[in-house]
């Protein structure tokens, strides 16, 4: 049995150092990634995808954490020293940038492996018992302190967080886990066409979440025997772990909620249908994600801002919002807005009418615009008049991305404007 004392799992989380990969391009974000790293993107509505991971950690009483940055990674650095440098490394905490320097090698992060493997000397100088990898693209709320106490009492080499997710959404998108009835690991499959289902979940499979806790020892053997082979692409998921579930402990922990034992809030926002669908969800009376959850806050950075505005309420002309979102900073002058979630700093001008709309922050839309299922990024100005998901013919004709279902994106660059600092 997991022992129950808060002490123990305590002394766990001190005795781990945690690593969070934020390099990524997200490439199938298209343009909303073109001048910002995934990670760096913004969510709920004033926070990023990065503060979800870093919160977990903090939250968990992991203090000692480093983000391995690459890719476009100005906006999220900005974010990071503004929001999470007030740690203090004289009491053993810290949040610790590590862009790729090629201290072991000549190149740049070539992989999730590689980039732990060219930090090896930070992880050496902190010497923690346990290392944790996490990706630093996801959102959702974990206890990490959880998924060490069953690490340690599994006696595992490698733990993988995983979660169950139904066949049809997992081919071809997630690396998938077969495991025996213990749930340690038989074999990975990254991103298989057809995903293994589960013993004792019909139609599910376990996928896994690309986070992961090795006993350091353990992971620097595998990290440099996996440099030394010219054949890896130095990935975890396509390397390392396949290369060592026959001779190792490989456990794979199922990331559930305790109380309805059933899988817990976890979203890849990696499309832009997916993203806007997340953040549709927080407009939902009761949504999965609880960022109300006073004993699991999300920290994040944000400048301070005056509260949210409605004004003007004649009966052509008024202001107002419902089942929306609507964060600091923001104006609705005379507009309508519905299902709708604002970021910081929109103003939202007379006689427009905003519907199950993304509007990220500092973004202007002027009088009589229409806009309806749209992802609208971060400083565009929409002019007058537009209207934007009511004609999805026209929408690509002026350049805008329209995905599969019928979501559409919108960026300066496609608006003619500045292109984003």
């Amino acid at each position: 049995m997991l022992d129950p004392n808060s002490r123990y799992v305590s002394r766990l989380t001190r005795d781990t150092m945690a690593l969070i990969l934020a390099g990524g391009r997200g490439s199938r974000l298209h343009e909303l990634t073109d001048w910002r790293a995934k990670p760096a993107l913004h969510f709920g509505g004033k926070f990023r995808i990065i503060d979800f991971p870093l919160s977990n950690c903090v939250n968990s009483g992991i203090r000692r954490v480093g983000v391995l940055t690459q890719y476009k990674a100005h906006s999220l650095i900005r974010h990071l020293v503004r929001g999470w440098s007030h740690f203090k490394k004289e009491l053993g905490e810290y949040v610790e940038i590590l862009p790729a320097s090629q201290r072991y090698s000549p190149n740049w992060y070539q992989g999730t492996a590689d980039a732990i493997y060219q930090n090896l000397d930070i992880i050496l100088d902190e010497a923690p018992k346990y290392v944790m990898v996490l990706s630093g693209d996801h959102v959702y709320q974990m206890d990490y302190g959880s998924m060490l106490a069953y690490h340690v009492e599994t006696g595992a080499d490698l733990t993988v967080s995983c979660i169950e997710v139904p066949i049809e959404e997992a081919a071809g998108a997630f690396g998938v886990m077969t495991v025996d009835d213990n749930n340690r690991i038989l074999r990975f499959d990254e991103k298989p066409k057809h995903p293994t289902e589960l013993n004792d979940m019909p139609g599910m499979t376990l996928a896994s979440m690309g986070n992961y806790i090795f006993n350091t020892e353990f992971l620097f053997e595998q990290l440099r025997a996996d440099a030394e082979n010219p054949e890896s692409e130095h990935d975890f998921g396509k390397n390392i772990i396949p290369a060592i579930i026959k001779n190792s402990n490989v456990r794979a922990y199922r990331f559930r909620d305790h109380e309805t034992d059933k899988a817990s809030y976890w979203r890849d926002v990696g499309t832009l249908d997916s993203f806007w669908l997340a953040n549709m969800e927080l407009v939902e009376p009761s949504p999965q994600l609880n960022l109300y959850n006073q004993d699991w806050p999300i920290w994040t950075y944000q400048t301070h801002l005056p509260p949210a505005k409605f004004v003007f309420d004649d009966d052509d002309r008024r202001g107002y919002a419902v089942d929306s979102m609507v964060s600091g900073g923001c104006i609705v002058s005379g507009g309508k807005v519905s299902k709708s979630l604002l970021f910081s700093d929109v103003h939202v001008h007379s006689y427009t009418d905003i519907e199950e709309s993304v509007v990220l922050p500092n973004v202007q839309i002027h009088r009589h615009a229409k806009i309806k299922r749209a992802i609208i990024d971060s400083g565009c100005e929409i002019p007058e008049g537009m209207v934007i998901g009511h004609d999805h013919e026209h929408d690509t004709a002026r350049g805008f991305r329209v995905t599969k279902k019928g979501v559409v994106l919108v960026t300066r660059e496609m608006l003619g404007q500045l292109t984003p600092k």
